[in-house]
């Protein structure tokens, strides 16, 4: 079992200790789970803090069982503006996480894809109108942080019947800082075009997709996300959606190498440790 840098009391103890430094500061929580704090406001995209997908597939050929243990108890993060989540798989929308931090945190704002409203609603429990929703080049404003949508291809750039994106990623803006994290998604036509005039600061790639001795569909390569990142400008990129399950991880040094070797600056976290950007 991988072991947080920090968790449960000295997780907390350091992100108290950042609510009133300047800049934005970024806590890895696990698979696509981040934790932003800027000007002592905070926001989620994509937690997973909980134990729902080893017990949903126990004892099946699909186990998921935890390689690394929980940085926090979701009910004790009761300070959370805004959650937002990607697409509506149980590592990026859970009720487990979502629901302790809904009851804690009675102003949090949940934002999901327009897609995938009903979904989401019937998985937290609550009225669909409780669900704020983003889409493709649509931005959500709560306070401190603004969310705008960008597709993600999880295996391809799917849209419902009324044109809405199944699979967002989100440029999420914290003052002067711009944020992307992706989602799920592999390379597509256009999705460089998209991003680039954000002039991101920090980028959150996946980096468990296909690999010759073992196909996972649906994420970008190490490899590829260091390209994209410095395809889109990206001041600095973290990795992540690995060292979660055993069956779909991968090893960050692929990435590490190529963006080495392209110039393009990079931050490889630990469950529950921290990034932060001072000046901008």
């Amino acid at each position: 079992m991988i072991e947080p840098f920090l968790s449960d009391d000295d997780f907390l103890l350091d992100v108290e200790a950042m609510r009133d430094k300047p800049g934005l500061h970024v806590w890895w929580l696990g698979q696509s789970g981040f934790l932003f704090m800027h000007q002592g406001h905070a926001a989620l995209i994509d937690p997973y803090l909980s134990e729902s997908l080893t017990e949903k597939y126990a004892n099946t050929d699909k186990p998921h069982e935890r390689m690394s243990r929980r940085v926090i108890d979701p009910a004790r993060l009761d300070f959370i503006s805004a959650a937002a989540s990607t697409h509506n798989h149980t590592d990026h929308l859970d009720a487990r996480t979502l629901k302790p931090i809904m009851d804690m945190s009675t102003d949090v704002a949940v934002i999901v894809g327009a897609a995938n409203r009903a979904f989401a609603a019937d998985r937290l429990g609550v009225d669909e109108l409780e669900l704020l929703t983003a889409d493709d080049g649509e931005t959500v404003q709560v306070g401190e942080f603004s969310f705008t949508g960008i597709p993600a291809a999880h295996e391809t750039v799917e849209r419902d019947a009324a044109g809405h994106c199944r699979y967002l990623g989100y440029i999420l803006r914290a003052g002067a800082w711009a944020v992307y994290h992706s989602g799920d998604t592999v390379l597509y036509d256009g999705l460089v075009e998209r991003v680039r005039p954000y002039e991101v600061d920090l980028a959150l790639l996946p980096i468990n997709g296909r690999a010759p001795e073992r196909r996972v569909a649906g994420n970008l390569t190490g490899p590829e996300a260091a390209r994209l990142a410095k395809d889109i400008g990206a001041g600095i990129v973290i990795p992540c959606h690995y060292d979660m399950f055993a069956f779909n991880t991968a090893s960050p040094e692929p990435f590490m190498d190529e963006c080495n070797q392209l110039g393009q600056p990079y931050r490889v976290l630990q469950l529950g440790e921290r990034w932060s950007g001072i000046s901008r």
